[in-house]
């Protein structure tokens, strides 16, 4: 019994050398396959050692750290990951099997918000049983173990190169996903595992679009009727235990939770328990023979909160103070966006308002002046969607939002609008629909919608309905640069950005496909870049690296979409065109 153990245990060793000598005639850079792509990494020999199968982490108590080293050491001896390319290493004769990783954190107490430091660095020698870890902050200590897990690799035995040194550090803090539950709903366990994606991809800020005009999910103690009558019933709702569950889900994967309770816009929903309050509720959007500008909305869903209403103030302060006590984020997402003028202007009082040389512009202000310094007094950073500041007809005087309290995030008229942003002094979210909104392409959810029958002769099929098309490819994602057009100063007011899934066309049975891999583009951009270090965009390189990381996301049972067939991941450069990368 012994000794077949023994002949079984060299075979494999056998096999596992073959295999290395094999794929040694590949380009030790093929091999560095993390996603993304850490800011350096040093690998001058490319040699490997056996991990121990019985491989331990240390590392400082801390209640958030302290799960995440549990499960990525589980992670690390069970996942056995096989690339589709084997990697390019030749097995160390000198290197001891590697038994531990070692922690060193220089800061616990750090909170997770925005700027605190995810630096790390991560030392695997060539000759110590030992490989090292060290970070300023717990979250910059998960971000290398991320880095760490996915140089593991291998059945039996795991693998690990040794000889290995990184440093790392993003280049925005500010990196996410929009995720919109209104339109459609989507259980916890979704957002748990998109939350569980992201730290994989060293995403760090999960914005959750909760409530718009089509349902309000979440349930505030305060004001529970809004959500008892304005969701799509009570399988679909976000208790405060759901809340709960889902912020400390995304601390432990260091991931911030950003919550958005749009208004004045986007609040039809709420309606349902306080039809007093919102102007031109359960209306037809777009009347019958009426032009584009006179429209109730920009899509089926009216209702727009009423500024004249002190009920308005009540309910919506209460629905403040219980999301800023649900999510402990500093930053607090407010909305503003799509004000539509004829909803406003289908309510008497605001009608009568107008009549005396009232301005819609002033009924913003008197809206955002009443709810802005509330959510300041709750220690909060108001995040608002640009038009607040940028649009043609419903805007708020700048002084009305003081830069230092207030953060403007970008979706329209790309780099052009952030360009207006940052040189008003605002700090910016930059989420370009024409780069980064990923529901884009889809067609469009309108019936009778006559887009979707252009003449024969047209030339061309139009966008089928969909606003934003075409759909925003990952290459369209990842060559995006964020700061564009900006001088070194106005650059430093880029928080960084976020791709956006809204929801008219997506729930759950398309949740993982949608957002990844393109995700994962905006990701390595946004954390390491999308040039090399000779400044030539990294795009074609990229592929490959993208191509594997998308195969071992689906192993981790997130669905991401292919990117090419798998013919073309095994003849590397077969696929490619003749065309260089700019």
């Amino acid at each position: 019994m012994t000794s077949n153990l023994v002949i079984s245990s060299r075979c494999s060793l056998f096999l596992t050398l073959f295999y290395l000598l094999v794929s040694a005639s590949l380009t030790a850079t093929s091999a560095q396959w993390v996603w993304p792509k850490p800011r350096t990494l040093s690998w001058p020999i490319p040699l490997a050692t056996i991990l121990s199968p019985n491989f331990t982490i240390s590392s400082p108590y801390h209640q958030h750290l302290s799960p995440a080293v549990n499960r990525y050491r589980l992670q690390i001896l069970t996942e056995h990951h096989l690339p589709l390319v084997p990697p390019p290493f030749n097995l160390s004769n000198s290197s001891p099997p590697l038994q531990a990783l070692t922690i060193t954190v220089k800061d616990l107490a750090a909170p997770l918000q925005h700027s605190v430091d995810e630096s790390y660095a991560l030392a695997i020698p060539t000759a110590s049983s030992t490989a090292n870890l060290t970070a300023e902050t717990v979250w910059g200590a998960m971000r290398g173990l991320e880095t760490f897990s996915q140089l593991v690799w291998g059945l039996k035995p795991l693998l690990v190169p040794v000889g290995l040194d990184v440093w790392d550090s993003p280049l925005f803090e500010h990196r996410g996903i929009i995720l919109d539950t209104s339109r459609n709903y989507y259980p916890v366990d979704d957002i748990l595992r998109t939350i569980k994606a992201m730290s994989a991809n060293k995403l760090n800020v999960f914005h959750w679009h909760i409530t718009d005009s089509h349902s309000f999910p979440l349930v505030l103690p305060s004001e529970p009727a809004l959500a008892d009558k304005g969701s799509y019933g009570n399988d679909m709702l976000y208790s405060p235990a759901d809340v709960a569950t889902i912020v400390r889900f995304g601390l432990e994967h260091g991931v911030r939770v950003l919550p958005e309770i749009d208004s004045p816009a986007h609040t039809g929903s709420w309606a349902e328990a306080y039809p007093d309050i919102v102007t031109c509720a359960n209306m037809f959007w777009w009347p019958a023979e009426s032009k584009w500008a006179d429209r109730l909305a920009s899509e089926p869903g009216t209702g727009q909160l009423n500024p004249l209403n002190p009920n308005t103030y009540q309910v919506l302060k209460n629905v403040i103070g219980d999301a800023v006590a649900l999510f402990p984020e500093p930053f607090f997402h407010a909305g503003g966006d799509e004000i539509i003028p004829g909803c406003w202007k289908a309510d008497p009082a605001i009608q009568s308002f107008l009549s005396k040389n009232g301005t819609l512009s002033q009924l913003l202000e008197k809206f955002v002046n009443s709810t802005f310094p509330y959510i300041v007094s709750l220690n909060r950073t108001v995040v608002y969607w640009e038009d607040i500041l940028l649009d043609a007809n419903v805007k708020v005087d700048p002084s009305f939002l003081p830069p230092e309290h207030t953060i403007l995030q970008t979706w329209n008229n790309g780099p052009n609008n952030t360009k207006l942003i940052v040189s008003s002094g605002y700090r910016a979210i930059v989420s370009s629909s024409e780069f980064y909104y990923l529901d884009c392409g889809h067609g469009g959810f309108l019936g009778n919608d006559s887009q979707y029958d252009p003449p024969p002769t047209s030339g061309g099929s139009g966008n089928g309905g969909s606003w934003c098309a075409p759909f925003k490819t990952w290459q369209t994602i990842y060559n995006y640069d964020i700061a564009y057009g900006l001088t070194p100063e106005e650059t430093k007011l880029v928080l960084g950005g976020e791709v956006a899934l809204w929801s008219e066309q997506a729930d759950p049975t398309v949740l993982d496909v949608r957002i990844w891999p393109r995700a994962s583009a905006m990701a390595e951009t946004l954390w390491s870049g999308n040039r090399d270090e000779s400044g030539k965009k990294r795009y074609a390189e990229a592929m490959d690296r993208l191509n594997e990381w998308r195969h071992r996301m689906v192993n981790k049972g997130i669905r991401a979409e292919p990117l090419q067939p798998l013919w073309c991941i095994k003849n590397p450069g077969m696929c490619n065109t003749v065309h260089p990368s700019d």
